[in-house]
């Protein structure tokens, strides 16, 4: 029997929404601690699945409506990666609610009506492989088959159970983890540095499970590229950069400056070339989905809504057009706000005319590049701060244009208006990033393409409800890294990518910008893009220039976690190829690195909770700073147990 269409539904909404509070907060907690947010729609769906069992009539394409709300909220979160530095910079002391709502919602609505044309050029009209929207559409069939009944549906429903109970096991077991490093009985990262003659290097990496699980998702050949970054930045810059400037004293702290001052920014000049490189393939295929989806709306103007298979309404391209028109309105009304009062207010109108006209034009631009890498290599490793970087550098450089900023009251104004600007644009970025994902699931499983649009605008309503308290929790406990702003922790979050846009942002108004060690960069970019091309034509294989950028400039103590994960869950699969089930053991195996995930950043939100109540740094701590070597030996000890149990554990369970 067919089903019935239930589709998008008030529950389904309720649903979503609810999810999205779990996700988002776990997300802006991970990319504040990281740099790196994961893909929340195959955790969501599992989680739909298992909710909305308890109704009859509950179908394949509900969930999908789910999963598609809670994915676009928790990328939603990637915000992080800008909206912090106007904290750094000393702008805002904290994230004013309608503010921040304002770029969320903006920027996120923009994001979704860009990919409406998009979804032609690289969902249906492409082979790109999008490895979580097709994971989740797996899940989602699953799922199905389990409503379904019969063998198979026996079948379906075992592996249900199975992988709700991953997922929740999975983020017991990492947020105990990391709640035992609060208590700081085990380390929750160990670093070793060495001198060689004049030069300084290191290794250090941070013990994660929330790691693992990003690895796990990014795969084998992100992870190998990372690990040439890692080598490129520690094995090569630091070395020669610290020999070049040889100091005394904590060898530590000055390999990790000049890693942090100069070898990033060698990193950012490698992403803008891997960026501006993803643009150049993607101009033919926009091209031809902004036209397929113009003769699509011609189709049901003429004909109406059967002229078009049910798979292939989108929102209809007047009604696109309509609403990124409207969307411009509160924008400037949010800009006009921003520079009200200030030292730039005398040039308040070409300042907004500039900033509206960079947000559509660069809008288009990154939301392209962040679809085509969704689809390659997935939500979680696309280039968005890589883009952002990009986005900043020509934001400042074009307000320079617009005001030249004589006293520093104005240069302080103008880099904030550029964060600002930057903001939105990322927004735009992020969510076409998340949404080309979720419509390939919908394109797998039949879903209507406008009513996931609709909930893809209902996810980032969501999400921008809950990011602003989000983010000022997380000030207040624990601070961000360089900010005039101290938290109640003195280990403030690292921030990575908010601290190194607004560094550029100012460099550019300032006119100290290193743009020596960007040239250099992007020198290693096109070096990478020739290797990746050449592997490409010749063996067909990828060596993903972005993922060896985000080696270079990412901490090591996330990265190489990364590559451990990522190798981890190569093994894991390798491991349960060969046995009976194994496409569901792989299945459970995301949803083990997903729960993983969730697990750790929720600790963190609660933990920032804690410390603000307690007024205390370190309020778990049971040992003090003496405890540092039996700390690490546990805690190495431990986590390597706990990842090695659970993944046999998840391995077995399928088996059952």
């Amino acid at each position: 029997m067919q089903q019935q269409r239930t589709e998008l539904t008030v529950r389904g909404l309720i649903l979503g929404a609810l999810i999205t509070l779990v996700f988002t907060a776990a997300n802006v907690y991970l990319g504040l601690k990281v740099g790196l947010t994961f893909a929340s729609s195959i955790p969501a769906a599992v989680i739909s699945m298992a909710v909305l069992r308890l109704f009859r009539n509950a179908t394949i394409w509900e969930n999908n409506i789910v999963q598609t709300i809670a994915s676009a909220a928790g990328t939603l979160s990637s915000i992080i990666f800008v909206l912090p530095g106007l904290v750094m910079v000393g702008w805002w002391t904290g994230f004013p609610f309608w503010e921040s709502f304002g770029i969320c919602v903006v920027g996120g609505v923009l994001g979704v009506m860009y990919s409406v044309p998009l979804r032609r050029a690289m969902v249906t009209g492409s082979d790109l492989p999008y490895p979580e929207g097709v994971a989740a559409a797996e899940v989602l069939r699953v799922g199905a088959a389990a409503v379904a009944g019969g063998d198979a549906g026996d079948a379906a429903v075992k592996e249900n159970k199975a992988g709700l109970l991953t997922v929740a096991v999975a983020s017991v077991a990492s947020a105990a983890f990391v709640a035992i490093v609060a208590t700081k009985i085990f380390a929750g990262e160990i670093a070793r540095y060495a001198r060689a003659g004049a030069a300084v290097t290191g290794i250090d990496t941070g013990l994660s499970l929330a790691l693992i699980g990003v690895g796990h998702l990014v795969g084998l050949t992100v992870g190998i590229a990372m690990l040439a970054g890692i080598v490129l930045a520690w094995g090569v810059f630091v070395p020669i950069l610290t020999a070049m400037h040889p100091q005394t004293g904590d060898i530590a702290a000055f390999a990790n400056g000049v890693w942090r001052h100069q070898v990033r920014f060698i990193g950012a000049g490698a992403i803008g070339v891997a960026a501006i490189w993803s643009l150049g393939r993607l101009t033919g295929p926009v091209v031809r989905g902004v036209i397929s989806s113009l003769a699509a709306a011609r189709a049901r103007r003429d004909d109406g809504d059967g002229a078009l298979p049910i798979t292939e309404r989108d929102l209809p391209f007047n009604t696109v057009l309509l609403i990124s028109g409207l969307c411009l309105v509160p924008l400037a009304v949010l800009l006009v706000a921003f520079v009200h009062g200030t030292a730039i207010a005398g040039a308040v109108v070409p300042l907004v005319i500039g900033a509206l006209v960079y947000v559509v034009l660069a809008g288009l631009v990154v939301a392209a590049v962040c679809g085509y890498m969704a689809g390659l290599i997935g939500s979680s490793n696309s280039p968005v701060s890589g883009l952002a970087i990009l986005t900043v550098l020509g934001a400042a450089l074009l307000l320079l244009l617009v005001v030249r900023p004589s006293e520093p009251p104005a240069a302080k104004a103008l880099v904030a208006f550029a964060l600002f600007v930057t903001a939105v644009v990322l927004n735009v970025a992020t969510i076409s990033n998340d949404n080309l994902q979720d419509l390939k699931t919908g394109q797998l499983v039949g879903a209507t393409p406008w009513r996931q649009q609709v909930a893809l605008i209902a996810g980032v309503i969501f999400g921008a409800l809950v990011i602003p308290p989000v983010l000022d929790l997380l000030n207040h406990a624990y601070g961000f890294a360089g900010s005039p702003m101290h938290g109640v922790t003195s280990q403030p979050l690292a921030a990575p990518q908010a601290t190194l846009i607004s560094a550029l942002a100012n460099g550019v108004i300032s006119g100290q910008l290193g743009w020596n060690l960007i040239g250099l960069g992007a020198l290693v970019g096109l070096a990478i893009v020739a290797i990746d091309e050449t592997l490409r034509r010749t063996v067909r294989r990828q060596f993903p220039p972005l993922a060896v950028a985000l080696g270079i400039y990412l901490p090591m103590a996330v990265t190489l976690m990364v590559v451990v994960g990522a190798v981890a869950g190569k093994t894991y699969n390798a491991w349960v190829a060969g046995k009976p089930n194994a496409d569901a053991a792989r299945r459970l195996g995301v949803l083990l690195a997903s729960g993983f995930i969730v697990g750790e950043s929720i600790f963190g939100v609660l933990n920032a909770g804690i410390i603000v109540a307690a007024n205390r740094d370190e309020p778990l701590a049971l040992v003090g700073d003496g405890f540092t070597g039996p700390a690490e030996i546990l805690g190495a000890i431990a986590f390597v147990a706990v990842v090695v149990f659970l993944y046999r554990w998840v391995g077995r369970l399928a088996q059952r």
